[in-house]
């Protein structure tokens, strides 16, 4: 009599790298089609080209490492890179620049430190802060949202696809009349220049608690990280930490002097606050493992995030917020390891 013989597991993970990626890309659909409404098509397109480089990258490297490309395509993180790498960047962007963005995601930031479960850096994060470095002008190229209220040109499809393939505008058409400054850079500007928080909030672009159009995005971005927090996809402890690093000192500086501080909730619906809260920071790798560790990497990004904004020299922060506390995390780690059931507790380490 022959006994079926199975090789370890016996039992069937109930999720997959592939099957997380999928969730998570299902998860931002919401947000795209919010922000597709009121910015245009240009996610898009910027998707596109991130998602044709990344896979690139992704293939060759894989390739160049020996490794199976069908296999590793098959994860789906490229196309998360992707993703994460065209909401981080304008609506309206040279090809070239999202190009630059995904290759270095995807082939420095990833494959040069061991591939995926290996990277210190959040890889999406990493591509865009070296375009932001790197191409400063396209940077600053962000698209008023369209409600018919506003002085501004609304772009077709066949003219943000002509910009997105050849970096260039129809004669028609110059740069001021397709750019606002975007609702952070507004407040930022006007901060400094001695005028009140009330004052600036007269602007046009700036809605009932954050910028126009970017209040609904970030809606619409916390309702699929809700779908992630209850398939436990993530866990709750990075996004409330994030919010509150970021809630915290903004609140009290709020209620202390709220002329020359902006509120609370503008900082919470303007910028990539949601996005960094559901879908960046909890990168299962780049981020704390620990319970303990993750409450205190993400209250050091949501922190970051406010101080860079408040005092910093860029407007959003998010970008370098996670990188930052990317290098910490091995720290947080080793300092929150959790205790060992059987082994005794040794004296001035995080239990």
């Amino acid at each position: 009599m022959e006994f079926e013989r199975r090789d370890a597991p016996f039992v069937t993970p109930a999720t997959n790298v592939p099957a997380i990626m999928r969730e998570v890309l299902y998860a931002l659909i919401p947000a795209t089609l919010a922000y597709v409404w009121y910015f245009g098509p240009g996610l898009i397109l910027n998707f596109m080209v991130a998602a044709l480089f990344c896979v690139a990258g992704e293939a060759a490297m894989l390739r160049a490492r020996g490794r199976s490309v069908e296999a590793g395509l098959a994860d789906c993180s490229a196309l998360v890179t992707a993703a994460l790498i065209a909401f981080a960047l304008p609506a309206l962007m040279p090809w070239w620049v999202t190009a630059t963005a995904a290759l270095f995601a995807v082939v420095v930031a990833k494959h040069l430190y061991g591939g995926l479960g290996f990277n210190i850096f959040n890889p999406a994060m990493a591509g865009y802060v070296v375009v932001m470095i790197a191409f400063p002008l396209h940077l600053n190229l962000w698209a008023a949202p369209d409600m018919g209220d506003l002085d501004y040109h609304y772009l077709t499809l066949l003219e943000t696809a002509r910009y997105t393939l050849t970096g260039t505008f129809p004669d028609y058409l110059s740069f001021d009349a397709i750019s606002r400054a975007t609702p952070l850079d507004t407040v930022k500007a006007g901060l400094r220049d001695l005028r009140t928080f009330e004052e600036i909030r007269v602007n046009p672009l700036m809605g009932d608690f954050g910028g126009r159009g970017w209040e609904w995005i970030g809606n619409f971005t916390a309702v699929g990280g809700a779908w992630l927090l209850i398939r436990k996809i993530i866990r709750w402890q990075i996004p409330l930490a994030v919010l509150t690093g970021l809630l915290l000192p903004s609140g009290i500086a709020y209620f202390l002097e709220p002329s020359i501080h902006a509120s609370p909730s503008f900082y919470l619906f303007s910028g990539g606050t949601m996005l960094c809260a559901f879908f960046i920071a909890t990168d299962p790798v780049s981020a704390a493992t620990s319970n303990k560790g993750r409450l205190i990497y993400g209250l050091g990004v949501g922190f970051l995030i406010y101080a860079i904004r408040r005092w910093g020299s860029y407007a959003d922060g998010v970008a370098f917020a996670i990188l930052l506390m990317n290098m910490a995390v091995p720290a947080i780690d080793y300092l929150t390891k959790p205790h060992i059931v059987g082994h005794a507790k040794t004296p001035g380490k995080s239990q």
